[in-house]
């Protein structure tokens, strides 16, 4: 039986030998695109199904009758303002809309998270006593569950408990009970997610400092460089494909935001796409659900695209 198997699978992997590399990395990474397109890609395209329908609240059918684009027109016209917790789009009132709460959230968390998660890495990534504790130390937030994190910056904004409160809001940073405004919850929403994300970029970053060459450094002090110049010049061009990468993860991970929210302030207070989403399928309105859902999708692509494009020409 087992010669017989052999001799049946013998001319395949003559056939694989043969191939050359280009068509065996296309055999080699089938597998996993094959796993993608059951785990991601159908149940993307079935959403964008569901999204060219209309609502249903009646009947055996979670859906009504094919309307095409009129969920996403309504969506980003305002139109489904009405039927919505809160609006998917306004420009009227920028902190009550979904999407610009969403981006504000994500465009301050990974810019101030990346900067200060960069100058981390470069301090743990030097020789000092005592780094191996400080590492573990500054993992600590990222290993925290997100409604342990949630929960934490509820009770410090909290005015009836924190001792923070007072003295933030006679500074004029915060209101007298931040976690009802929307503003300032907002900013406290990119402060959680900016003290959990650092930690990931951080480790990220050091990753690709311990790849880098340290004759490189040695041959800049001797041509008289400065600490500047040989982190302009050696660092940060060569741990620049590593940045990218921790940044799109960062940009995904904060777009899909929505544990640290609920947990912390609210949706009611904070609306991000991911509160939107769940909120509208709680009203069991599928296909509208669906159609931010998608869009939230697409959004992210084109913000992962523009990563990759600015990759392609750092490297070129």
């Amino acid at each position: 039986m087992l010669q017989i198997v052999q001799q049946a699978v013998s001319p395949i992997f003559l056939k694989i030998e043969q191939l050359d590399e280009e068509k065996y990395g296309y055999l080699l990474v089938a597998p996993v695109f094959l796993v993608l397109s059951v785990l991601a890609f159908y149940p993307l395209l079935r959403t964008l199904f569901f999204s060219f329908h209309d609502d249903s609240l009646t009947g055996v059918s979670p859906i009504g009758e094919f309307i095409g684009f009129e969920n996403y027109v309504q969506l980003v016209t305002g139109g489904m303002n009405v039927i919505l917790n809160y609006p998917f789009l306004s420009l009227e009132d920028p902190f009550s809309s979904a999407l610009p709460v969403t981006l504000l959230i994500t465009g301050v968390s990974v810019a101030v998270g990346t900067l200060m998660g960069l100058g981390m890495a470069i301090i743990l990534n030097k020789e000092f006593r005592g780094r191996a504790l400080a590492r573990t130390i500054v993992i600590l937030p990222w290993s925290i569950p997100i409604v342990i994190q949630g929960m934490m910056f509820y009770l410090l904004f909290q005015p009836s408990i924190s001792f923070l409160v007072e003295p933030l809001a006679s500074l004029g940073i915060f209101s007298g009970n931040p976690l009802v405004s929307s503003q300032d919850s907002t900013l406290i929403i990119i402060l959680i997610d900016i003290w959990r994300k650092i930690p990931f970029i951080a480790l990220i970053i050091m990753a690709g400092l311990a790849s880098i060459n340290q004759n490189l450094y040695d041959v800049a002090k001797v041509a008289g460089a400065s600490k500047w110049q040989q982190f302009r010049y050696i660092t940060l061009p060569l741990v620049k494909p590593v940045l990218f990468i921790g940044m799109i993860f960062y940009t995904i991970s904060s777009m899909k935001i929505y544990g640290i929210v609920e947990a912390s302030a609210g949706c009611s207070t904070v609306p991000t796409l991911t509160c939107l989403v769940v909120s509208t399928f709680r009203q069991q309105r599928w296909p509208t659900a669906s159609a931010i859902a998608f869009l939230s999708a697409l959004i992210i692509a084109v913000i992962v695209m523009v990563y990759v494009l600015r990759f392609r020409e750092a490297r070129e």
